[in-house]
């Protein structure tokens, strides 16, 4: 279906711009690109050691290259291809199988040549103040949608390497201050809406199959009403619903049991961020009601989720310093009831307030979002952060935060004690530095101390991580 509605969009602009000397007039192209070397670090991140995981020691290189052509001030189409290869240092090696025997080719990840970006956008559709856009597309950034709390990364398998989500979007400017995006997606599983450039290593432990990355836990569909209101100047308000179709994979997923049945669910809520003087007050709150698809008897599931944030920046004080506290909720599953209460992320399986907590994730949440990590639930939250520029180049961020679950667990695995809620302790630091407009980086470290939640013989987990960013 994408790949039909590509075809005739570059059709018709081929034949406007053969056609029409004024469009050809004021075409406009640009392109760019950007490298990023990371080599992270992970010390009992997965497991506490209670599972006798082995560290991860390795190296990651993304390249983009993008391009783009406007073909007047309202019609334009955008691309762009990425791979991010891996090498890996240490014990772990994803494509060393039991019997092969151990070479330096085990370490390296080449990875795939995915189209990350491919769309057309037309603006002020038949002179209406309406906007659409067609294709694969991030919702990050201006283009986004509050603080990434449901909608955040369409390809949550293959970590930060993709954000995108193959969509319909269209945006109807109501006035001056009021927005509403219309979106309708479809998620696949791996990439079958687009071809690959070049195909990658077929491996369990990597995270492939059938030389395709897994770019997500099963195929899914989603609509989404999403309004953009700013009432005062100083107060926005985006009240929002969102219907999602998560099909079920049963045991046959190979990373893990995933969801057995298909579930269909509904999200409404609202985000809302008040500032005034040098204070920011932010919110968002969103209920969850749907069913599972399960052969026999469908079983109910229901959540709830939110947060509220307030703090203050002072701009005008040396090293600008900023400060902020929070809560964050989600429920958690009953395992005593029939129905499901645990919050579901929807779209937002990635980082948000810290990066090591995600990964610990994956062995409780394996039943509802198979083997990825991010699927965030179950969660009470106190959170405190500052930020300080030490130089006009140089920030550093501290953060600490408290973490307990919002409903124990039953798995039975050394990793889990099932006899407290108490998550324990995360502190996070990261300095960063901007060399110049086109060269960034930043070192980050992570601490977790597992609580009581956790088994007798959890260890604290280290998470390290250095980055080098260049764009062109």
């Amino acid at each position: 279906m994408v790949k039909k509605i590509c075809r005739r969009v570059f059709l018709a602009l081929l034949c406007v711009v053969m056609y029409s000397e004024d469009v050809i007039a004021e075409v406009k192209m640009d392109y760019g690109g950007s490298f990023r070397l990371r080599q992270e670090y992970w010390e009992n991140v997965v497991d506490f050691e209670t599972l006798k995981k082995p560290d991860r020691d390795y190296f990651r290189l993304r390249t983009i290259l993008w391009g783009k052509v406007d073909f007047t001030k309202d019609l334009g189409v955008y691309a762009s291809i990425t791979n991010e290869a891996k090498y890996y240092l240490g014990n772990y090696k994803p494509f060393e199988l039991p019997g092969n025997p151990t070479s330096d080719t085990d370490r390296f990840d080449e990875d795939e040549l995915v189209i990350d970006n491919l769309h057309f956008t037309a603006n002020n559709v038949f002179g209406l103040p309406v906007d659409i856009r067609i294709g694969r597309q991030n919702f990050l950034g201006p283009t986004g949608y509050g603080e990434g709390f449901l909608i955040l990364d369409g390809t949550p398998g293959d970590g930060s390497r993709t954000f995108f989500f193959d969509a319909v979007k269209a945006s109807w400017r109501i006035n001056k201050s009021a927005v509403l995006d219309l979106i309708y997606l479809s998620n696949r599983q791996s990439d079958e809406h687009l071809t690959l450039l070049n195909p990658a290593r077929s491996n369990y432990l990597s995270g492939y199959v059938d030389n395709e990355r897994l770019l997500n836990i099963s195929d899914e569909r989603g609509f989404i009403v999403y309004l953009k209101t700013k009432p005062m100047e100083n107060l926005t308000i985006e009240p929002y619903y969102m219907y999602k179709q998560e099909d079920g994979v049963g045991h046959d997923y190979m990373q893990g049991p995933g969801p057995k049945d298909e579930l269909d669910i509904h999200t409404v809520g609202a985000r809302a961020v008040l500032t005034f003087s040098n204070w920011t007050i932010r919110g968002e709150f969103a209920h969850q009601d749907g069913e599972y698809d399960s052969v026999g008897k469908d079983r109910d599931r229901e959540g709830d989720g939110g947060y509220l944030f307030f703090g203050q920046k002072f701009a005008d004080v040396t090293m600008k310093p900023e400060w902020e506290l929070g809560y964050v909720y989600m429920s958690g599953d009953d395992p005593d009831t029939n129905k499901h209460e645990g919050w579901d992320p929807l779209w937002s399986r990635g980082p948000s307030w810290n990066e090591i907590f995600i990964y610990t994730l994956i062995y409780e949440t394996t039943g509802d979002g198979g083997a990825v990590p991010g699927y965030w639930t179950n969660l009470h939250m106190l959170m405190g952060r500052i930020k300080l520029a030490l130089t006009a180049k140089t920030n550093v961020a501290l953060s600490y935060q408290y973490l307990r679950a919002d409903e124990k667990t039953n798995i039975k695995s050394a990793m889990f004690s099932n006899d407290s809620k108490d998550r324990g302790h995360i502190g996070v630091c990261v300095l960063s530095h901007a060399f110049s407009k086109q060269l960034t980086g930043f070192i980050q470290a992570e601490y977790f101390a597992p609580g009581d939640f956790y088994g007798d013989d959890a260890d604290d987990a280290v998470f390290l991580r250095w980055e080098l960013a260049f764009k062109f």
